[in-house]
Parts: structure tokens; sequence; C-alpha cells
């Protein structure tokens, strides 16, 4: 393939439960340093749990919107699911398998940097922008007790989990059959 060359690529790596603004932030501060960055949806195979509402799929189309709605082309970013390891040594394995490659990974995580990091990554921080608000366990938290959380997902990703029912999902998951007191 003469002419062609791999495009410096980045990965950040999140559950993206849902996506917030200051993941958005982060995606584009990436992109101002990388020509593409890889976006891979963590914990792909769950869904419709208390920390985990949305499906792959649906934080997919979330990503997506939000990018564009932010002005991102698509041939600038990846979006790939990759679900969970059955043994945290062989995640990273199963990321690259799934991803085009890429030099540095964004996370903040403590053990996916670990285990980056002990693949030979570059790991980098994402740099936390309004943390204390910008965060999906709050956005998911004010969703459950029916505070405003709009304002902390992009506009787009606002009205998509409006048209799927996201809210209400969350709030039939948080629901038990259970006596008060029960502990299973």
């Amino acid at each position: 393939m003469s002419g062609w060359r791999e495009p410096e690529r980045a990965c950040m790596v999140g559950r993206f439960q849902p996506p917030h603004k200051g993941h958005l932030k982060a995606m584009l501060d990436i992109l101002a340093e990388f020509e593409e960055l890889v976006v891979v949806v963590g914990s792909a195979q769950l869904s419709h749990e208390l920390d985990n509402p949305f499906t792959a799929g649906e934080r997919m189309i979330m990503l997506r919107l939000a990018l564009s709605e932010a002005g991102v082309p698509p041939e600038r970013y990846w979006l790939v699911p990759v679900p969970d390891a059955p043994m945290h040594v062989a995640w990273v394995p199963i990321v690259l398998s799934y991803c085009p490659r890429f030099k540095v990974v964004f996370s903040n995580e403590p053990l996916t940097r670990r285990l980056f990091e002990e693949a030979g990554f570059e790991v980098r921080p994402i740099p936390f922008y309004k943390r204390e608000i910008y965060s999906a366990t709050e956005v998911r938290r004010r969703m459950l007790i029916g505070e405003e959380w709009r304002e902390l997902v992009p506009p787009a990703v606002a009205r998509y989990i409006e048209a799927i029912g996201g809210v209400e999902r969350l709030r039939a998951l948080a629901k038990t059959d259970k006596p008060v007191g029960a502990s299973s």
C-alpha cells in the first residue's frame, strides 16, 4: 500500500453510562493532539443495570451524536464496543484485536491504566473537567431522584436519552420486589 501511512491515533477507554460533557471535552482535547481517536466502549456486554443502564449500541449512538454535534467528522474517530474479559490479563489483547492500532491510551481508571502499562503502552491521564458535576454516576443519580440532569450531557445525548425512555428505564431498574430489610 504505497503512499498510505498509519494515522497518529490515541485511545480513550470508558463505559459512557451515559456520555457527559466531561467525556466530550476529553475527546475534543485528545483530537486536538491526535489525528484520530479510538473510543473503546467498555463493558459492552452490560446493560439494564443501575450502574450500566444503556446498551453498547445506545452508548455508541450517544457518542456519535455528541461528537457530530461538536463538529467532529466521523473519519476522525472509531467507536469500538469491547466486552469485559474473563480474566483481567486477557483484556488488553481483546481490545487490541477489536481496534485499529493506536499509540497512546487515555484513562483514569487504575486497572485499565495498569493493564495497558504492563502491555507496554504509554498511558496518560484524562484531565478532569468539572469532575464534581461531570460524572456518569452524577447523571444517573440525578435521573433517579428527579433532579435536572440534562445540563450535564451534550444536548443531543439528552434528546436521545429522552427519546428512548432512558430515565424511565433507570427508575424501573431501581425498583425492587423485595420486602424492606430483606437481603436477597
